[in-house]
């Protein structure tokens, strides 16, 4: 057979068709195999060979090392982070009863009396009962942070370091409402400290770390995230604290939550647990709030609160419709203390506090904190809502723990102030507070005295009304007897309540007196009737009555018109 001539044209686009297979097969995960051309063009170099493939990885898994590492980041927080363990006297035959006794006659009597007596016997006057918690130091030399209920009651408190040393503890201040102590150690050489950072800056979702002495194995470092903010758990009148899911079990009271700047924004407080242990709810009291308590407890071994002197109550969305308001924001005064710092008519009763030093009051739990916070002897600015318009008023706050008279005003029910603003407890209905009963009434703002309008009405308003399911009447003599209603309250009494009506359900009671309608004072049953009138004619949905409880505290309803 003859010899074929290939033009030279042909070969090269046979060799850059090789080329190209071979290149192809180079880069497949399923063809391995490496083909020869089968010429090769003069001045054309042969491919390399194809390199060995990578090994083959699942379809749309992406290879990673884990998540970014901690440890440099703890290892330079860890020595700053301390143990606390205390340690208390207790005496033995403290709530403890009479030892149980066998019945008489049993044939068990002997042997059961004897162990008893011995065991009796055995006891010393007095016993210590140690607990484990943890710290931080925040000054070099020696200034060390952790939660009351860690301390309380001590009679030794012992500093444990990460260096194995241990450092006596003095006791410089303590604050229950916000379960913060301060202590102080004398050591040697300085210690590695660490800083408070913002709190308000993080964010939900924001990466978290505790360092704690969890059930004494101190030094844990545990990561996780914040879960939420401004978490309210009736620990005490200025719960704002940060929720995380940082493990925090028991040991952990005391330490400290950090940003991963190494700032500490929070002390680790509480947990949420059926068991005793971490199931990812635990909550931290946020350096925006804990910072300037401990400043306060380093320089005066005690917390100096602004103080206000009013008495609030939550705004309902009833009470937020008869008001005018858009939505239930605010806190409702529904009383000013006596000889307190708005006592000078400032603020009165009915007004809705909005802002407050330039800090919006979206509910009622955030007055008292942000009062609290103020500097004692500040002139603020607050934003109240009176008569329907946003007004603002110049308050120079005073010093809660001076201010003994607020006590007498209504305080709280143990005796104790609630930071700045005096809270009420909660009526046995679920829609508003009442104020706490005080030991001294006071007089209706804008109420006029008993003697200028007593035996100025019409015989007609003496007869009682119904209005809004209640019995009205003047107050008389009669019936502040009747009620036990002080000679300094003064409105229209409520003799009966009609079961199941709309005031019923609001818990109105007879013996109230209602004092305002829509904050205008009303001197007689009659008022009463025409101003409920007038308010359905405005197209009102609800009423809101000014109610002065027998010994004078005010509250705030607002009652539905049917």
């Amino acid at each position: 057979m003859a010899p074929t001539n290939r033009s030279p044209f042909r070969r090269t686009l046979a060799l850059l068709a090789s080329v190209a297979i071979l290149a192809q097969a180079g880069v497949s995960e399923v063809a391995f195999a490496q083909t020869a051309p089968e010429a090769t063009a003069p001045g054309v170099a042969a491919p390399a060979p194809a390199a060995p493939p990578a090994p083959a990885t699942p379809q749309g898994v992406v290879p990673n090392n884990g998540p970014a590492s901690v440890a440099d980041l703890a290892e330079g927080l860890l020595d700053a982070v301390v143990n606390i363990s205390t340690s208390q006297n207790v005496k033995d035959d403290e709530g403890v009863g009479p030892a149980p006794r066998a019945p008489d006659g049993s044939p068990f009597q002997e042997f059961f009396n004897d162990f008893f007596n011995k065991q009796q016997g055995s006891k010393g006057p007095n016993h210590n009962v140690s607990s484990l918690g943890s710290g931080f130091v925040i000054d070099p030399t020696g200034y060390i942070v952790t939660n009351n209920h860690v301390i309380e009651g001590a009679d030794d408190i012992e500093v444990n370091f990460a260096n194995g040393s241990k450092l006596k503890a003095k006791l410089i201040g303590t604050d229950t409402k916000t379960d913060l102590s301060v202590l102080k150690v004398e050591p040697k050489a300085p210690l590695k400290a660490v800083k408070f950072g913002d709190s308000s800056e993080m964010r939900i979702g924001d990466w978290v770390m505790a360092i704690g002495n969890p059930f004494g194995f101190g030094g844990s470092v545990t990561v996780g995230i914040i879960s939420g903010r401004g978490r309210n758990i009736n620990a005490g009148p200025y719960d704002n604290f940060i929720q995380t899911d940082a493990a925090i079990n028991k040991g952990n009271s005391g330490g400290p939550l950090f940003n991963m700047k190494g700032e500490v924004i929070g002390i680790n407080t509480a947990i949420i647990s059926p068991s005793g242990g971490s199931i990812g709810i635990g909550f931290s009291v946020p350096s925006e709030l804990a910072s300037g308590v401990v400043e306060q407890l380093r320089q005066f071994g005690e917390t100096r609160r602004g103080w206000l002197g009013v008495r609030i109550q939550p705004v309902t969305d009833d009470i937020a419709d008869s008001l005018g308001l858009d939505t239930a924001k605010g806190a409702l005064v529904a009383g000013v203390i006596k000889g307190g710092p708005v006592d000078d008519g400032s603020i009165k009763a009915g007004d809705v506090i909005l802002k407050f030093d330039g800090k919006t009051v979206n509910e009622m739990r955030d007055l008292p904190r942000v009062v609290a916070e103020s500097t004692v002897g500040k002139e603020v600015d607050v934003v109240v809502l009176r008569d329907g318009k946003e007004q603002t008023v110049k308050v120079k706050l005073g010093r809660l723990e001076d201010s003994d008279q607020a006590a007498s005003g209504g305080g709280a029910p143990d005796g104790s102030q609630d930071d700045g603003v005096i809270t009420p407890d909660p009526d046995e209905n679920n829609d508003m507070d009442e104020p706490d009963t005080g030991d001294q009434a006071q007089p209706m703002p804008g109420a006029p005295a008993p003697d200028q309008h007593q035996g100025q009405v019409s015989p007609d308003a003496a007869t009682p009304k119904n209005v809004l399911g209640l019995s009205l009447s003047l107050l008389s003599p009669e019936t502040r007897k009747a009620f036990g209603i002080a000679e300094s309250v003064d409105g229209v009494v409520v003799t009966e309540v009609a079961p199941g009506s709309a005031s019923a359900e609001k818990g109105l009671k007879p013996g109230d007196v209602i004092v305002e309608v829509a904050q205008e004072f009303m001197k007689s049953p009659d008022a009463v009737a025409a101003k409920v009138k007038s308010l359905k004619q405005e197209g009102r949905r609800n009423a809101q009555l000014m109610i002065a409880s027998a010994n004078g505290d005010l509250r705030f309803v607002a009652v539905p018109m049917e």
